[in-house]
């Protein structure tokens, strides 16, 4: 951090906020001006006090903060180069067999300093790659594999049982769990190292955009893991408060109506036929009917059991939510939503095991799920009803069966189909987007915060 000092703090600052706004980081005028004055005020001394006051002036919320912590390590790193330079300070690079060692020791002592410079000196020694003298580039991921700290966890409680006599309730008090937290840490060290080197190299503002893991509502439904799915399992709520503000807002404003020209120029008769006061013609607009139709095979899977928690988490702003599910049968499957509130993260395995979703195989075939729901539900849709079908469109070679997606379109007020793949690849393979585009609108949603801006405007009120 001292290196700091001396080269160009507000230039580094200025970056930083960019690269905070790339990652989607809402920071205005006012908050990089805060953010000047703290590191005026705080000093680089101090790196972890500098980073929480960098966080109080520039985030709105703790969900930001993940992302903030990974580009502040890489705008404001510890230390700046390799381990074996003078700047750094650091020992000798290590063998393996030392490292995981000193590694053991430093997890039973929690010594968060010891890790950290373990961890600079496991990417120096077993992180790089290429053929150039120093390295062409660090991985994370080649560190951990060789060095593999998972394995220590039974020579750690192994040192700590030994230790029992001096140490009079401490194994009992520091339980597995706790050391599989600290080897969790240890690997966001190597990985924050890693990117640091890397970023060095290649320039932070290039890495910052490549290498910075997104928030949880900026992550592909598709590619997701299930703790990326779990993590947005627990923004559900939040977006939707947010987004019963805004449909309340909207129905706000549409209830106030149009001019009403005659009665205006009535009323104005009484001011010499100045119309001081317009009237407005009063609209008493109805909640509408929402109904979703999921695909709920492979991958997309993730993608339609989090718009159902959303829809259900908002089903106060609509007269009645129906969810549908198929995977090449359609089954409704509003009851399982309704009670699956205190497990959501199991409302797939419950869809697929409780509801009639597959018949004879298990691939997906948007035509027989369509033409299955037009012939047996779509009688029921409302005057207000507004549809969306949720899925990739992809029918493993069947026939799309437009036409069953047409009478639905004719049916109900409003038809939308939410595409979670890029849109580069729609048509591409057995996907019959277009097919199904040219008779309903299809958008590309392939993140929460586009599910959550697409709900917001395309829901009628």
């Amino acid at each position: 951090m001292s290196a700091l000092s001396g080269a160009g703090v507000a230039e580094r600052l200025t970056g930083f906020v960019r690269a905070l706004r790339d990652q989607g980081v809402r920071v205005g005028t006012g908050e990089s001006v805060d953010a000047g004055l703290a590191v005026a005020a705080l000093g680089l001394a101090d790196r972890e006090r500098l980073r929480a006051g960098l966080a109080a002036t520039l985030l709105h919320g703790e969900g930001q903060r993940p992302v903030f912590d990974q580009v502040f390590d890489l705008y404001f790193p510890r230390t700046v180069g390799a381990p074996g330079d003078p700047s750094a300070a650091a020992e000798v690079p290590l063998d393996r067999d030392e490292l995981r060692a000193r590694l053991a020791a430093a997890l039973a002592e929690n010594d968060a300093a010891a890790m950290a410079q373990l961890a600079a000196q496991a990417v120096d020694s077993l992180g790089g790659y290429g053929e150039s003298p120093g390295s062409d580039g660090w991985s994370a991921y080649q560190t951990l594999e060789r060095l593999r700290p998972q394995t220590l966890l039974a020579r750690v409680l192994a040192a700590l049982r030994e230790g029992q006599d001096e140490r009079a309730g401490f194994t009992d008090r520091l339980t597995a769990d706790e050391i599989r937290r600290r080897i969790e840490d240890f690997r966001g060290l190597v990985a924050t190292e890693a990117r640091r080197r890397v970023a060095e190299r290649r320039g932070t503002d290039s890495i910052a955009r490549r290498a910075v893991a997104p928030t949880a509502d900026r992550v592909d439904f598709l590619v997701a893991h299930q703790g990326q799915l779990a993590e947005l399992h627990r923004t559900v709520r939040p977006l939707a408060r947010k987004l019963a503000s805004r449909l309340a807002a909207r129905r706000r404003r549409a209830a106030r109506g149009r001019i009403d020209l005659r009665r205006t120029v009535r009323g104005s008769l009484s001011t010499g036929g100045v119309p001081m006061r317009p009237v407005l013609r009063r609209r008493r607009p109805g909640r509408p009917e929402l109904v979703l139709l999921c695909d709920v095979s492979g991958s997309v899977a993730g993608f339609a059991q989090f718009t159902m928690l959303l829809v259900q988490a908002l089903h106060d702003e609509f007269s009645k939510v129906r969810v549908f599910a198929f995977v090449n049968s359609v089954d409704e499957v509003t009851d399982l939503l309704d009670r699956g509130r205190a497990d959501p993260e199991g409302l797939s395995a419950r869809i697929l095991s409780g509801a009639e979703v597959t018949r004879f195989h298990s691939s997906s075939d948007y035509g027989t799920a369509l033409g299955e729901f037009a012939e047996r539900y779509v009688s029921t849709l409302g005057r207000r009803a507004c549809v969306f079908v949720l899925g990739d469109a992809r029918t493993n070679r069947t026939p799309p069966n437009a036409d069953a997606l047409r009478h639905i379109r004719d049916r109900a007020q409003r038809v939308y189909w939410l595409n979670p793949e890029r849109r580069a690849l729609w048509d591409t393979g057995d996907s019959a987007a277009s097919a199904y585009a040219e008779v309903v609108d299809m958008y590309e949603c392939r993140t929460a915060r586009q599910l959550g801006a697409l709900i917001g405007r395309l829901v009628p009120v």
